[in-house]
């Protein structure tokens, strides 16, 4: 069972966060939004956590799903799903102890996620 969440966000108003976070990325990073879908769920789902290899569905704030650009090549076959960028509201609520750290945290994951998008591990992350 889910733990509670520190603060109530409507998924509406959670959903004009990621808008907001995206909107806010530099130049050069929004652009690279254009060609990836970005989707607000409450949950991961046991499927993704299973496959993930992950007990707590708390472990996962976003989720990329695609090819890489750094994978992506002329000779990739086509048919594929179009890139997809998943951020979860549940986890990152639960996580937050503040209006102000789940705007970051918003941030953040959507910024980590853009980062498997370009091709980079999570230790390689900036941050």
């Amino acid at each position: 069972m889910a733990r509670r969440r520190r603060h109530e966000l409507s998924s509406e108003d959670f959903a004009k966060l990621v808008q907001q976070a995206v909107g806010d990325l530099p130049p050069p990073y929004a652009k690279l939004m254009d060609t990836i879908a970005v989707v607000v769920e409450e949950e991961p789902s046991r499927e993704v956590l299973r496959e993930l290899d992950l007990d707590n569905e708390d472990d996962l704030l976003g989720l990329y799903q695609g090819q890489s650009l750094a994978n992506d090549s002329f000779f990739t076959a086509g048919g594929a799903q179009p890139a997809r960028i998943s951020i979860y509201r549940g986890p990152i609520l639960r996580q937050c102890e503040s209006p102000e750290e789940v705007v970051q945290e918003v941030y953040d994951t959507v910024v980590h996620e853009l980062g498997h998008h370009v091709g980079l591990e999570d230790e390689e992350m900036p941050y």
